[in-house]
């Protein structure tokens, strides 16, 4: 990998976006928020509004919902730093259009180990919890646990969001 990639892992409302924004603020750069999220109802558009809220001048935002491996590929640029909330929002709208996940997965894979920047990406951590009691949401879970853990191994840095408490996992 050619530039620095950091993996924040949590817990639904764990403090992840906010410990991973404030981490690209404090970087030098171009910041570009990739936002995956799509605003299907009510709730998920006050949420979005309340993201970008919290997102000053500094940031340019790019969405990119199913097309997350062309947006970073494009995005490339040693001086550029991106942000992407996140990844199992991204997997959810591929597992909903039925797409190649593992393809996808390689896709994503391969922008981020060419990206000559910063990329710091955002993801739940999905396998604590029960065993989810339908088809569906097993898959989802086993997916997001391949996925993370493939992210993971190329990451330079991995740090997992509890109750707002960052811990270091590599």
């Amino acid at each position: 990998m050619t530039g620095h990639c950091l993996f924040v892992l949590g817990g639904a409302r764990s403090g992840k976006s906010r410990y991973a924004q404030s981490r690209a603020e404090a970087l030098h750069g171009r910041a570009i928020f990739i936002a995956t999220a799509e605003a299907y109802d009510d709730e998920m558009r006050d949420r979005i509004a309340l993201h970008q809220a919290d997102r000053d001048h500094r940031w340019q935002t790019v969405e990119a919902p199913v097309a997350l491996p062309d947006a970073v590929r494009s995005l490339n640029d040693p001086g550029n730093i991106l942000l992407v909330d996140c990844l199992t929002l991204w997997l959810s709208n591929l597992l909903l259009m039925d797409a190649d996940l593992a393809a996808a997965g390689a896709q994503l894979m391969q922008s981020i180990a060419i990206f000559e920047g910063q990329v710091i990406l955002v993801a739940n951590e999905v396998g604590l919890g029960i065993v989810p009691d339908n088809a569906l949401a097993r898959r989802f879970r086993d997916e997001a646990g391949r996925l993370n853990q493939s992210i993971a191994t190329i990451a330079d840095e991995v740090m997992l969001i509890t109750a707002g408490l960052p811990l270091r996992l590599k």
